[in-house]
């Protein structure tokens, strides 16, 4: 085989491998879409709940609700259960501990949650 015909395959592989790269890149790109979408339609529904059980409810709210929960339930039948993919779409942000869980004493990286432990000298803690 020429050299010209390595350098052709070679060209052809990586071409290839291009392609494959940006369809994944492009779903990812879809799936937090979707998410971003999911996380809006909660935001709503949790403001009409809010709103109703606080005798604020408008009316049409319920057709509202409705039609929410049937988007809702079309993103569980596309891209799973809502918020069993917490922080998967945004590249390792499970990784990032929250503020919540700081002041729980929680870290991530802890098997036991259990954060950096501290030493007890007398009567407080160091």
């Amino acid at each position: 085989m020429g050299l010209m015909d390595k350098v052709k395959a070679q060209a052809t592989q990586i071409a290839e491998r291009a392609q494959e790269a940006g369809k994944v890149g492009q779903a990812k790109i879809e799936a937090l879409q979707a998410k971003r979408k999911a996380d809006s339609l909660l935001e709503e529904l949790g403001r009409i709940t809010f709103e109703s059980h606080t005798g604020r409810g408008a009316p049409g709210d319920e057709g509202r609700v409705a039609d929410i929960v049937e988007q809702l339930r079309q993103y569980e039948a596309e891209f799973g259960p809502i918020g069993a993919d917490a922080g998967a779409d945004a590249g390792g942000v499970d990784d990032v501990p929250r503020s919540s869980d700081a002041a729980a004493g929680h870290s991530p990286s802890s098997p036991s949650g259990g954060g950096i432990p501290t030493a007890s000298y007398g009567d407080g803690e160091v």
